[in-house]
């Protein structure tokens, strides 16, 4: 083949592709609503399309739609929670970090949810973790101003911690707060189906619903947690 005409052929190839994945989300979205993101799913003939922050698999004109968890059998990987895990908008959660870091997990908690603080007391004797900590304040109007209150400190980190391992409450939120990242970590946790707290989940795709002491999440680092 002339270098000319290979140059032309892969030039189609590539525009079908884009094509392709435009058809999808046309197609997916006439059934699912907007599209956030759309990739090649690992299984052939399929694509992953995220929808209001959850991973649909769909054909290529969406008359079949899966709704659940794709597992690599070959690994024994949860492929869906993985990158529901690696899609999360890390940017809207507390942040504490712990030695090195190495170990990740995210968190939904209520700052009244008696559990969650109990949680966050064995959190602070977790070595080498990274934590992440959505606000989900769902036990009623004083949790949502003590959310507030902690979401408008001056340091959201250690307002958390200090109120839920010692009882230190933050400063009354000011008037002029933006409170719109606090509100969306609050949808991200109604969108992900989380009724109630602790919710804690694993950079391996394991979601706990519920709370479990530091042995527990040290084992799931280790990969001897099931």
């Amino acid at each position: 083949m002339k270098l000319p005409l290979l140059v032309a052929t892969l030039a189609c190839f590539s525009l079908a592709a884009v094509a392709d994945e435009a058809d999808v989300r046309k197609a997916a979205e006439s059934k699912l609503g907007k599209v956030e993101k759309i990739l090649k799913a690992p299984m052939a003939g399929m694509w992953e399309v995220t929808v209001e922050g959850q991973i649909f698999y769909v054909d290529d004109k969406a008359s079949y739609v899966l709704f659940g968890n794709l597992l690599d059998m070959k690994t024994g990987k949860n492929i869906t929670a993985e990158r529901q895990f690696n899609s999360l908008p890390l940017d809207l959660a507390l942040k504490q970090v712990r030695g090195s870091g190495k170990n990740v997990m995210v968190t939904f908690e209520d700052p009244n949810c008696g559990y969650c603080k109990k949680l966050a007391k064995d959190i602070t004797t977790l070595k080498d973790v990274t934590v992440y900590t959505f606000l989900l304040p769902v036990l009623g109007d004083d949790s949502y101003e003590k959310s507030k209150a902690i979401w408008c400190a001056p340091d959201r980190s250690k307002a958390w911690v200090d109120w839920m391992t010692v009882g230190k409450a933050p400063p009354t939120a000011p008037a002029k707060c933006d409170i719109a990242g606090l509100n969306k970590s609050a949808q991200l946790g109604s969108r992900l189906r989380i009724n109630g707290t602790p919710a804690i989940f694993f950079a391996g795709g394991e979601r706990v619903g519920g709370y479990i002491p530091a042995a527990e999440i040290e084992k799931r680092f280790s990969g001897a947690g099931g």
